[in-house]
């Protein structure tokens, strides 16, 4: 996620994927769809996870992250996270509407925090603050 623009509340603004099994899947969306890879180091250089860039524009589109880390509680599905104002306010209404707190919040650094909620349904989303 770039922290150059702030996206807007209520929009959907990055996907990304965790698995244990990163590398290889990676490898499996290379050759599928065209990704190129990019290596974000994490943990202090442990490991790496990788933002996969379009193939003509070079954009980020998304991102391949390992279970591991702060990730290893996620669940292993594309993830869509959806900016909202105020993380805190909108765990509490999610708990109060039926709603459940899969993981976090966690902090991304310069770039916010985030959790990940499952609604009424059973359907799963992340909820992204922006620093």
């Amino acid at each position: 996620m770039s922290n150059q623009e702030k996206p807007e509340v209520g929009s959907v603004s990055w996907f990304d994927l965790t698995v244990p099994n990163a590398e290889e899947v990676r490898d499996f969306y290379s050759k599928v769809i065209g990704w190129k890879s990019e290596p974000v180091p994490m943990a202090k250089g442990e490991y790496e996870d990788y933002n996969m860039k379009a193939p003509e524009s070079d954009l980020t589109v998304t991102g391949v992250c390992h279970a591991k880390g702060v990730n290893a509680d996620l669940p292993a599905r594309w993830l869509l996270y959806i900016t909202v104002e105020n993380i805190d306010k909108s765990i509490e209404e999610c708990k109060a509407n039926s709603g459940k707190i899969i993981a976090g919040p966690k902090d991304m650094g310069n770039y916010g925090r985030y959790c990940v909620i499952e609604d009424p349904a059973g359907a799963v989303c992340a909820l992204f603050e922006p620093a």
